[in-house]
């Protein structure tokens, strides 16, 4: 599966989780109150940190979550994406429990001005599966993932 098609995916994965939920309150003084049965998301986290509308929520906005999870402005910018950054994004998505993206970007921003150049995304990829994966540097942290860990 190509990483367009992978990401295409976890939009349709995060919108059937989206459609789990079920009220739990429709008092008149009191909006809808839903819960979620989700197998992908943590979906009550996704609502909270991307401020998002439970009554409307189509697969477009799935689209733009999976995109801002994988670091990207919108879900166009990840569709133009060049190889090297569709990879680092699934690298970012994949092991979002290992470091998050303020984290990683922190970490890239500090290497560029050690280096005192930009580094590419075929650089940073290389990074990442050195200093995440294979040496697990940030293992210190608990980071709290989008996914359940049972989606890893």
């Amino acid at each position: 599966m190509n990483t367009i098609d992978y990401f295409k995916l976890q939009a349709k994965n995060l919108h059937k989780d989206f459609k789990t939920r079920i009220p739990v309150s429709d008092s008149e003084n009191t909006p809808f109150l839903y819960d979620y049965a989700p197998k992908y998301f943590d979906v009550e986290m996704i609502i909270s940190d991307f401020n998002l509308d439970e009554e409307n929520f189509s697969l477009m906005n799935a689209q733009h979550v999976i995109a801002k999870i994988a670091n990207f402005e919108k879900w166009t910018s990840l569709l133009k994406a060049s190889p090297a950054e569709l990879e680092l994004a699934q690298l970012l998505y994949d092991h979002q429990n290992k470091i998050d993206l303020i984290g990683w970007q922190f970490y890239i921003a500090d290497a560029q001005s050690m280096n005192e150049d930009e580094l590419d995304a075929e650089i940073q990829v290389e990074i990442f599966k050195q200093m995440v994966i294979e040496e697990n540097i940030f293992d210190y942290q608990e980071i709290e993932s989008y996914l359940l860990k049972h989606s890893y």
